[in-house]
């Protein structure tokens, strides 16, 4: 919200002297976030002076109409200036900066030589003094103006003071001057004139133009004036043009600068119709469903089912409270304006503005809240400006359809301030406080408020304890730590996924975080099965994004967006982590009941809202594409596969505290990983995730490289750790002895190494599998597996005999339960 200290001083007497600290001080006392306090007189350095035009005198042979003028600047001698403006005569006064000054933007001025002649200075116009945006011309200073030579800045209001603050979302009243002045003088204790306050005529029987409102939830107000035969050239005046230019918005034409000036002021958006361009009636209304509108930015937007809109009997001729459209807008011309000032719900109005990114000053004011009271007053001081500079007849008829209702009354226990507060606040002060914002107060104990109706957002107690205690001061709340009790430490999943996010970062991922929301259409990228439970996903009221209003139910779409934006940057080799929630819906016929904050919640009540929220297990993903091994002097890269996705989900297990011979891997079918190279990860024979290289399809959806590889395991299907003894270690010795067993390929290789653990008896420390070979010299699906048996005893050294005695124990077990046999043998 941008304004001036001039604006804000019509309607709140500041002290004379105030200072840009004080000011900002108080304004960040009252909640604002101050962006900037500028004086204007700042702007432009060096010596802006009053000058009158002595001699003109016309250049030819250029391109465009050139003039070399003098000029009197209250020097010794006049100023010799070239320009190329032709809105000036002979003995007008006009604005002038001599050489060593400097305009905003930073453009110097210096004395040189251009179009033949010498040129010390420049004559200016009130877009390059940053006053408007009009280059059509350089300022001309009416009659009467200071004598050549003197300042010119407070001559063309360049001893303005401009504020910039930013609003937070629940304040919307103070996206204006009214709101803004009302607030300093609430805070210095000063007078405060209500610019609202002006009377203004009601609404009519006979209406100017026949208007219906077909849904009063999304427009519960609705009010418009007529203005005929007014002078489509009048210009807007020059004070209104400052002060828009001031606010940061662009000067238009008289009719849309009023409703840009109101908008400020006032902080009632309003909108300017060409009452000749509409076809019949009007009706306020829903969007249908796909139709189209193309609004004043030239864009053509298809609309929604929650758009509200402005229809004439073409079809809607403006996106309700957002922006008007191309059909129906005031055009260079227009003698017949209808002038409408509505009030409309914010919740659809921020909705509209996010779905179609159009967020006008017009739907920054109504997503946070804008006074139902103020169209009658915003229309009436429109048509008192208009016809006071473009003339015109003002239809006496006025629209008027109010269906606004009024605030609902807030108890608030005198004590409540206090106790959150931790001030004392006596019934009066707290009923001062509150009178001071505009609520009307009656009562002891509890005091019974009435909210203003431009503070929709005084809708609890505790809203009203939260003023209490800006308008007291935040100052004087005293900053004591709070009591801090006892801790038990890190509950034991927080030590499970602490301890695996430290193993995977050891072994070369890297965690990241990713927003918990997806688009519609992940579950197809992903090849959800139809009746796959992963596509039933929670849908968001009020999402961030409407591209991605639903929650995840696995880690792996958010942490495939991540690989891909890293790829897209450069990155080849990448390994990432996630471990985060993901949130399964529970289907329920009936919605949740109301909680009030009033009391704590039954049983009965608390146990039925929690039916319908979602579980949330804790879940770990990983992805990794590119080499997993670098390539370099040394040799030739390894890039990372399906098997170090299983790998990885290997290590997380381990690190979570599980003995490895409780963790097995089967080959799955399991979207959305390759069929043949999916596998299931399994603890105790449960299922508790998949890893394995993504299908194709995936690959391409997500626009990732192929072979790109992922796994996913639920973290809470994890058992806790047992605690495991401290193991003996040995002194002795280790025999080690390799065994090649060829049996079916389709027997698993983690099945077989179980049954070589087995059979191996105690004597066995370690089992891994170091080589696969296939061939047709085995046999037809046939396949060679060959392992490394560690032996060790803890007390003596084994002898050779009880190593192969070992070994072949463990052999016969595989050739029993798999058909196994020796390789060679």
């Amino acid at each position: 919200m941008k304004t001036s200290l001039s604006w804000l001083r019509e309607y709140v007497e500041l002290p004379a002297g105030i200072t840009a600290s004080e000011l900002d001080t108080a304004l960040t006392s009252l909640g604002m976030e101050v962006e900037g306090i500028v004086d204007q007189a700042a702007t432009v350095t060096g010596d802006l002076v009053v000058g009158r035009v002595l001699t003109i005198e016309e250049l030819t042979g250029f391109k465009k109409p050139i003039r070399f003028t003098t000029v009197d600047v209250g020097r010794d001698a006049p100023q010799e200036i070239v320009c190329g403006a032709r809105n000036f005569a002979e003995g007008d006064l006009v604005v002038v900066i001599l050489p060593g000054g400097e305009l905003p933007g930073g453009f110097k001025i210096g004395a040189r030589k251009t179009y033949g002649r010498n040129s010390n200075g420049m004559i200016c116009s009130a877009a390059e003094l940053g006053l408007s945006g009009d280059h059509s011309g350089i300022v001309v200073l009416p009659a009467g103006s200071p004598a050549p030579g003197t300042d010119a800045r407070p001559v063309v209001g360049l001893d303005e003071v401009l504020i910039e603050v930013e609003i937070t979302p629940d304040r919307g009243y103070e996206m204006s001057v009214r709101g803004i002045a009302r607030e300093l003088a609430t805070h210095f204790g000063v007078r405060y004139v209500d610019p609202a306050g002006r009377d203004a005529p009601g609404g009519t029987a006979d209406v100017p133009h026949e208007i219906v409102v077909e849904d009063t939830v999304g427009c519960d107000r609705f009010a418009a004036r007529v203005v005929r035969g007014i002078d489509p050239d009048a210009p807007s005046p020059e004070w209104m043009q400052r002060r828009l230019v001031a606010a940061g918005i662009r000067t238009i034409s008289l009719p849309v600068d009023i409703t840009n000036y109101l908008m400020i002021e006032l902080g009632q958006p309003m909108h300017v119709f060409d009452l000749n361009r509409l076809k019949g009636g009007l009706v306020v209304r829903r969007a249908h469903p796909g139709e189209k509108l193309t609004t004043l930015d030239g864009v053509a937007r298809v609309l929604d089912a929650e758009d509200m809109v402005i229809c004439d009997e073409t079809g809607p001729i403006s996106l309700a409270a957002v922006m008007g459209g191309e059909t129906s807008e005031w055009q260079q011309g227009t003698v017949d304006v209808l002038l409408e000032a509505a009030h409309w719900d914010p919740i659809m109005v921020g909705r509209t503005a996010r779905r179609h990114k159009l967020f006008s000053e017009a739907a920054k004011r109504w997503e946070r809240g804008v006074d139902p009271q103020l169209p009658l007053v915003a229309l009436q001081r429109a048509v008192e400006i208009l016809t006071e500079h473009a003339g015109g007849t003002v239809d006496e008829r006025i629209l008027d359809i109010d269906h606004v209702v009024p605030p609902a009354p807030v108890s608030l226990p005198v004590s409540l301030p206090s106790k959150i507060v931790g001030l004392d606040f006596s019934a009066e002060r707290i009923a001062d406080l509150l009178t001071r914002v505009g609520c009307a107060v009656t009562g002891t104990d509890p005091l019974h408020v009435v909210p203003p109706t431009w503070r929709p957002d005084l809708l609890a107690p505790i809203d009203l304890v939260e003023e209490v205690a800006r308008l007291g001061g935040y100052n004087d709340i005293p900053s004591v730590l709070p009591p801090a009790g006892s801790s038990n430490g890190l509950t034991p999943a927080q030590r499970q996924r602490r301890s695996i996010g430290r193993a995977l970062a050891e072994n070369g991922y890297v965690e990241v975080l990713s927003y918990p929301f997806v688009a519609p259409g992940t579950a197809d990228a992903l090849g959800l099965a139809v009746d796959d439970p992963r596509r039933s996903a929670v849908r968001l009221t009020n999402p961030l994004s409407e591209e991605e209003p639903l929650l995840r139910t696995s880690l792996l779409a958010p942490l495939l967006g991540i690989l891909k934006r890293n790829l897209g940057r450069g990155r080849r080799d990448v390994a990432l982590f996630e471990t985060g929630t993901v949130f399964l819906p529970h289907l329920a016929a009936t919605a949740p009941p109301a909680l009030g904050v009033d009391r704590r919640p039954t049983l009965d009540e608390w146990a039925a809202a929690n039916e319908i929220v979602p579980e949330q297990p804790w879940h770990l993903a990983v992805v990794l594409t590119g080499d997993l091994d670098p390539a370099g002097w040394w040799g030739e890269g390894r890039a990372a596969g399906w098997a170090d996705a299983i790998e990885a989900a290997r290590v997380a297990v381990a690190a979570a505290g599980l003995l490895a011979s409780r963790i097995s891997v089967r080959a799955a079918e399991q979207a959305p990983w390759h069929p043949g190279r999916c596998a299931a990860i399994l603890v105790d024979d449960i299922v508790i995730g998949y890893a394995g290289e993504l299908h194709p399809s995936v690959v391409a959806a997500f626009e990732l490289p192929k072979r790109t590889s992922a796994a996913e395991i639920n973290l809470d299907a994890l058992p806790a750790a047992p605690v495991i003894d401290a193991p003996r270690i040995s002194t002795f010795p280790a025999a080690l002895i390799d065994v090649a067993l060829v049996l079916d390929r389709a027997v698993p290789a983690g099945d077989v190494q179980a049954a070589l653990a087995e059979g191996a008896g105690e004597l066995l420390e370690s089992v891994a599998l170091f080589d696969v070979y296939e061939s047709e010299q085995l046999g037809s699906g046939k396949r060679s597996l060959a392992y490394k048996l560690t032996f060790r005893a803890p007390d003596r050294t084994l002898t050779s005999e009880e190593t192969i005695a070992a070994r072949d124990a463990a052999v016969a077990v595989t050739a029993s339960r798999f058909g196994a046999v020796l390789r060679g043998a």
